[in-house]
């Protein structure tokens, strides 16, 4: 009975095999998967360094009066573009002249008195020349000219001093560029702690950012002793200034200062980037980013679908001799680019790993290339 169910069985099997094949099905067979390859080498690479930056005109300056008074006319409109020596404000000026007539009469009255002064020591110098005074009379009107000719230079610096006032009731831009805030009006009692306005000389612009103790330590490492350091800023590249919205100012700008003292609440020092504004697109306070292109010599650069993120990981699927594939820990730095990461630990020139397809490999698979 065993025997004959066992028969049954085999014919059965071999029936349903034969089956299969007569319906065109195949048995499954071991496949292998192709994946993109390449091998490590140290290259040269250019990184943009980013840093956010706010703009500043060359020439921002605080507009304040010299003197007291009313506000009598204010000559220009917030934003507006001006020139150097453009009436911008004008203050009562009648104290001023008065002040200016009073000089002018007390240097007169000072010149008619040395005038008399004169006379006198002409006179007794004269009269001693022919011993007619003595020499006493001779000095003391020679000390009443010198008081005079004294007190004529006092009244004259009193006039210019005058005049100096009349001209700071007249305000005038120092500097050219665009008009800011004007918080004041027609009116208003103004006097030298009273702000007017900020002018902002935008002809060329500041970008200022801070820079990382660390990154400059890099920098000056990499280019050149950190003691010379204004040839150091002038073998520095041209940056690029990047508004917030992405858009690219296209005039490029160059480093002009790097401070020598490390700010000790943020550790970072100040940098400026001169950019020239001929079109006037550029404002005081404006924020965006300065990118600087710096080059990094005998790197290793892979693209960036070779790195597999598990985790706080970054793995690498390194193709052994043997044509396997084993996860290598590496380490990396962002070459801003997009597509490429610098690998700064875990692989060595010559070194072959996974690029296309890395996601799909797993430990130990054979890699065919």
């Amino acid at each position: 009975m065993k025997k004959k169910n066992a028969l049954t069985w085999a014919v059965a099997t071999v029936t349903t095999i034969f089956g299969l094949t007569a319906c065109g099905l195949d048995m499954p067979k071991e496949t292998q998967s192709s994946f993109e390859t390449m091998t490590v080498k140290k290259t040269d690479i250019e990184l943009p360094y980013k840093f956010s930056a706010r703009m500043k005109g060359q020439n921002d300056v605080t507009v304040t009066p010299q003197v007291s008074g009313q506000l009598v006319k204010i000559c220009v409109t917030e934003g507006q573009q001006v020139k150097q020596g453009q009436t911008l404000f004008v203050i009562d000026q009648r104290n001023a002249q008065l002040e200016l007539e009073a000089a002018q009469a007390n240097l007169q009255a000072a010149l008619a008195q040395e005038n008399s002064a004169k006379l006198e020591y002409d006179s007794n110098r004269n009269l001693f020349d022919k011993k007619i005074v003595s020499s006493y009379m001779l000095n003391n009107s020679e000390n009443s000219y010198k008081q005079a000719q004294a007190a004529v230079a006092q009244a004259r610096a009193a006039v210019n001093r005058a005049k100096v006032n009349l001209g700071f009731c007249t305000i005038t831009a120092s500097v050219s560029g665009i008009i800011g805030e004007i918080p004041v009006r027609v009116g208003d009692q103004v006097s030298p702690m009273t702000q007017l306005t900020m002018l902002s000389g935008n002809t060329t612009m500041y970008a200022e950012f801070s820079v990382t103790e660390g990154i400059v330590e890099a920098m000056v490492q990499n280019s050149m002793k950190a003691t010379d350091v204004e040839k150091y800023i002038a073998s520095l590249p041209e940056a690029t200034f990047v508004m917030k919205n992405g858009t690219e100012y296209p005039h490029k700008g160059r480093v002009v200062s790097l401070t020598g003292i490390v700010n000790a609440a943020t550790g970072s020092l100040t940098s400026k980037v001169l950019f020239p504004n001929p079109d006037g697109h550029l404002y005081s306070g404006i924020q965006g980013t300065v990118v600087m292109p710096f080059a990094e010599k005998g790197v290793i650069v892979i693209p960036q679908n070779a790195v597999v993120r598990l985790q706080d990981k970054s793995l690498v699927y390194k193709v052994q001799a043997d044509s396997t594939a084993t996860a290598i820990d590496v380490t990396t730095e962002d070459t801003g680019n997009g597509k490429d990461f610098i690998v700064t630990s875990g692989l060595k020139a010559g070194d072959r790993i996974v690029t296309t397809g890395a996601n799909n490999v797993t430990e130990g698979q054979r890699v065919l290339f």
